[in-house]
């Protein structure tokens, strides 16, 4: 926006602090096209992958070699769709729908733990059957998580008009991830929760909260999984997961099977990869949940080094871009939101990746943007359209 300033008899616009026309590098009409087309490319690049994955394997496309290509290109127009209306509303009703979200995302939770209406995958008990569509609200909850936080302590501090963090600020912010987390972990789906964990912390240390909560949310947690380990409640394929990211040679056909054949694949790419439709290992179908939790290994196979790279240097550049985003922002909702999602995408990434190389245990996320999984690309389209609508209208916006 900008003010007029009278000049003589002439009236001359004069640039205020939130101007969106000086953003400085990447922005266009004060949009982020850098984050927008990472994100748009990941998402296409996912596509191929997914195709190539699934091409050779009937059993999943019941004989159509393109089934995936089509459902997952519906699947980016919906996602498209659904960014931009986030990035074209207003922050100002973000914050106003930001409970709703919450909400819908909390009764999705609720709904598959019941009977009947929940639908069982992989042992987890986190999908909604709708349609003849699978749903996995614990997405939903990822950007619904990052909404309400924000809006706890941009509410609460404008509130009292101070700047400061309290406790019971901090207490009412764990309230609203504590009810979704609990669901998460009643289905249990351990990935989607490291995740929220991680989204957690990350809004936290954002709004200013002290080391000491930190310090001390970490050893609740490691403590919350010590009391689950040690009662049974986690699935025993859940605990063997575990033990084989140790050592996959433990059960090579059982838990450590995923683990050593996404090493195989990845490792059979070399430099330039083997080309898509190629892979060996993709081709064989040797490599389990390839189109969805390790299509890293498809890239790693078929693009080699260098194609894997470029993944990971688009998924570093959304990062990038929504933490600057976040650094800008002159209001604690906006940085708050902008710097939660980066928190998101960034674990998650780190997450899947680190499962297909075998740094981290197998738990079962997608890869964002990049994994086939409609509600999954949805929440991350919703989620880079919130924070395109956070740089659209946050304060000045210096130079990169």
């Amino acid at each position: 926006m900008s003010a007029p300033v009278r000049v003589g008899r002439t009236v001359r616009p004069v640039a205020l602090p939130g101007d969106d026309r000086r953003r400085g590098f990447g922005w266009v009409a004060g949009v982020d096209v850098l984050l927008i087309a990472a994100a748009v490319a990941l998402a296409v690049i996912g596509t191929v992958l997914v195709w190539s994955a699934t091409a050779s394997r009937d059993d999943l496309t019941g004989g159509d070699p393109t089934a995936f290509l089509d459902r997952n290109g519906i699947n980016l127009a919906i996602a498209l769709a659904l960014g931009a209306v986030m990035a074209a509303t207003d922050r100002r009703w973000l914050r106003v729908w930001a409970p709703t979200l919450y909400g819908l995302a909390v009764l999705g939770l609720v709904l598959v733990l019941v009977p009947g209406v929940g639908a069982t995958i992989n042992g987890s008990q986190s999908w909604l059957a709708v349609g003849g569509l699978s749903l996995q609200p614990a997405e939903l909850a990822k950007l619904g998580v990052v909404l309400m936080m924000a809006l706890v302590f941009a509410e609460r501090a404008e509130a009292a008009m101070r700047s400061t963090v309290r406790p019971t600020d901090v207490v009412i912010a764990l309230a609203a991830a504590a009810v979704p987390a609990a669901l998460i972990l009643a289905q249990p789906d351990l990935g989607t929760m490291m995740v929220l964990i991680a989204i957690v912390l990350g809004v936290l240390a954002l709004a200013g909260v002290g080391v000491g909560w930190l310090l001390g949310l970490v050893a609740a947690g490691v403590g919350v999984i010590a009391v689950a380990i040690a009662t049974g409640f986690l699935h025993e394929y859940q605990l063997l997961r575990f033990e084989a990211f140790t050592d996959p040679s433990l059960d090579p056909r059982g838990a450590g099977y995923n683990t050593i054949q996404a090493r195989v694949a990845i490792g059979n790419g070399g430099l330039w990869g083997q080309g898509l439709f190629h892979g060996t290992q993709t081709q064989a179908g040797f490599v389990p949940e390839q189109h969805t939790d390790f299509v890293f290994t498809v890239a790693g196979e078929e693009l080699g080094l260098v194609g894997a790279a470029v993944i990971v240097v688009l998924l570093g550049v959304v990062v990038w871009r929504c933490l600057r985003i976040a650094a800008r922002a002159t209001d604690t909702f906006d940085r708050l939101a902008a710097g939660g999602v980066a928190c998101w995408f960034g674990f998650q990434s780190f997450q899947n990746i680190g499962m297909s190389l075998g740094i981290m245990p197998v738990t079962g996320v997608p890869l964002p943007f990049v994994s086939y999984g409609g509600t999954a690309l949805f929440s991350a389209a919703m989620a880079v359209g919130l924070v395109v609508a956070v740089g659209r209208r946050t304060g000045r916006i210096r130079r990169v």
